[in-house]
């Protein structure tokens, strides 16, 4: 079919209307629900070049949306909000983000046909100048990191991005949209890993007054589970603590909300398990160990949804954080606060990163964590499986980090303390504690329990201890 210079469907023409061109209908076609045939395939026009070339712009109206912006394009590369790259940059940014991007902020679901970055945000983002801007910008500094010749075309899209965003703030219907959320949680994670950590808080703390506006994050979720995901997780790495609040056990509330399974009854009859009834222990940290073992003791033999796994490490790292002292005047026990690090250093494991690195504010869990264990050790008191289970959870944590070290000398005295000699022995002393079944997690855990056999070197053993502080803050991915 040739291309055609006509600028309307024959409905639009006939009535003398104005026409958005959409296909496979226009939007007034489908709004008086007539026929919608164009003579001829609409010209799509060349390329924008960039500002300069206003002729060729597709022109923003004031709420900063494209106001002759063709939806229905079966192929993503037709049709999608003009930018001041090349086309063929665009494209290339397109497929980077379509095929690597969507899959590396999102790893809990690598299925092309149902990870939520294919088929909810990239939609969202075809009719979103804004946030399309704001996905191309991630692929572009991706590209630009591996070339290393600097970041002129992601700081071209950067500028870009707060323009139109700051037009949709304008308005109230605009600025509450799912597309807006997720456009200023993204430019708040671009701003963090770039170092501007002010411009990335700046951010959130606006992002927390849109979210107020929609009637918090629990009503966010009704519209778009990740939206409500992405904003409640990555505002908490960026701001180093939780932004939202929780729903209570019941689901009762307008935060966070728990995953159905923590409903059940928290009562596990193994008594295999270690007994928490014997330590005291802040009710709040040890209602969250307690409801964990029973759900983890509940998916033994059956699938754990990455989204499910994912839901109860947001809620419960959140429920342990904001439930933790805000003084140093009134400490809780040692034994209190290891549990309740211990148990969000393992979630931070079992889930691994999502969305953006956890690395900081996981470092800085890390060392609270330490200084708590060792505080611990000044107490008087018998190892047993609950210091097995923090030793384990510190080795795995701390690979790679300047604390890893600390870890193995802390679990080789354990070892020795309670004459453990092999890995089967250790497993079950963590299993006894919190433990969750999934593929190569016993291998993981093995693997630095043998570096702990093979230290029989007490020169090596003494070179193991160090101080907590000072402590690097380089951490690498789990």
């Amino acid at each position: 079919m040739r291309q055609s210079l006509r600028r309307s469907c024959a409905a639009c023409a006939k009535s003398k209307s104005s026409c958005d061109l959409r296909t496979p209908r226009c939007s007034r076609c489908i709004k008086r629900h007539v026929e919608c045939a164009y003579a001829n395939e609409p010209s799509t026009g060349p390329a924008t070049p960039g500002w300069q070339n206003k002729a060729s712009m597709c022109p923003l109206d004031g709420s900063g949306t494209l106001t002759n912006y063709r939806f229905g394009s079966l192929d993503p590369f037709d049709s999608y909000p003009r930018t001041r790259l090349p086309r063929e940059h665009v494209q290339r940014l397109i497929y980077s983000f379509l095929h690597k991007i969507a899959f590396q902020y999102y790893p809990l679901d690598l299925n092309a046909t149902s990870n939520p970055f294919l088929i909810s945000w990239w939609p969202l983002a075809l009719g979103d100048p804004a946030l399309f801007h704001v996905s191309l910008q991630t692929a572009c500094l991706d590209e630009e990191l591996l070339a290393q010749k600097g970041f002129q075309n992601s700081e071209l899209l950067m500028a870009d991005s707060v323009a139109l965003l700051r037009r949709k703030l304008k308005y109230m219907s605009l600025a509450v949209q799912d597309g807006t959320l997720n456009s200023v949680i993204t430019l708040a994670t671009i701003e963090f890993g770039k170092g501007n950590a002010k411009v990335g808080e700046m951010h959130v703390n606006g992002l927390k007054k849109l979210v107020d506006m929609r009637g918090g994050i629990n009503a966010v979720r009704q519209t778009s589970p990740l939206t409500a995901r992405m904003v409640s997780w990555v505002s908490m790495l960026i701001m180093g603590h939780p932004q939202f609040e929780t729903q209570d056990d019941f689901g009762i509330g307008d935060g966070i909300p728990p995953i159905p399974e923590w409903q059940f009854d928290s009562t596990v009859l193994d008594d295999q398990l270690f007994d928490l009834s014997n330590i005291e222990v802040e009710y709040a940290v040890k209602n969250v160990l307690s409801r964990l073992r029973s759900i983890f003791h509940r998916v033994r033999n059956m699938p754990f949804q990455a989204t499910q796994l994912h839901d109860l490490t947001c809620f419960v790292i959140h429920r342990l954080l904001l439930s933790a002292p805000a003084t140093t005047i009134s400490l809780p026990s040692p034994i209190t606060e290891s549990i309740r690090c211990g148990v969000i250093i393992y979630m931070f494991i079992a889930q691994g990163p999502t969305y953006y690195s956890h690395a900081v504010i996981l470092n800085t869990i890390m060392i609270r964590f330490m200084e708590n264990l060792e505080h611990l050790t000044s107490i008087s008191r018998v190892y047993d499986s609950l210091d097995v289970w923090f030793a384990a959870v510190g080795m795995v944590a701390s690979a790679g980090t300047p604390h890893h070290r600390w870890f193995m000398s802390r679990a080789r005295e354990i070892a020795v303390a309670l004459n453990l000699e092999n890995f089967d022995v250790i497993l079950f002393h963590i299993k006894s504690v919190l433990w969750l079944e999934k593929p190569q997690s016993e291998d993981l855990v093995r693997s630095h329990w043998d570096n702990i056999f093979s230290l029989t070197d007490q020169a090596v053993l003494s070179d193991l201890s160090i101080s907590v502080s000072p402590i690097s803050s380089s951490v690498e991915f789990i």
